[in-house]
């Protein structure tokens, strides 16, 4: 059975840090591209950052410089550094894991954005919130 586990959400100021983590179970980790999805209630569903297996990494523009996406294998756990986090960072955020030999980019992420809760594209997790006041 494949699990993926978010854990690191909290409330924090504006400007604030937060680390979330996924750890991951059931799938062999080192070959999948993994990323970190967010959701608000009211919008769409956002791929945020990714990594692939060869260690490249993609950001949506609204993050770029202020997240960072890590993984260690040997522990099978994916990680999202935030930093000068704002209100607008307000969200679920969930992890999510596609093995696929094509690249990991924002359009692979976004597409586990949309498709992986459905079942038929992916993994996902249960989510960890993340509330950013100002």
């Amino acid at each position: 059975q494949v699990r993926l586990v978010e854990s690191g959400g909290g409330s924090v100021q504006s400007g604030g840090s937060l680390t979330l983590s996924c750890v991951a179970s059931g799938i062999p980790f080192s070959e999948y591209c993994l990323g970190w999805v967010r959701h608000v209630e009211t919008k769409t569903r956002e791929g945020v950052a990714g990594m692939g297996r060869d260690g490249r990494t993609a950001y949506e523009d609204s993050v770029k410089g202020r997240f960072t996406v890590s993984r260690d294998n040997a522990k099978s756990t994916l990680y999202l550094q935030m930093n000068s986090l704002k209100p607008e960072d307000t969200a679920t955020y969930y992890c999510a894991a596609l093995k696929t030999s094509g690249r990991c980019d924002m359009s692979t992420i976004q597409a586990l954005a949309l498709r992986a809760p459905r079942g038929d594209f992916g993994y996902w997790g249960q989510g960890t919130q993340v509330t950013v006041s100002s």
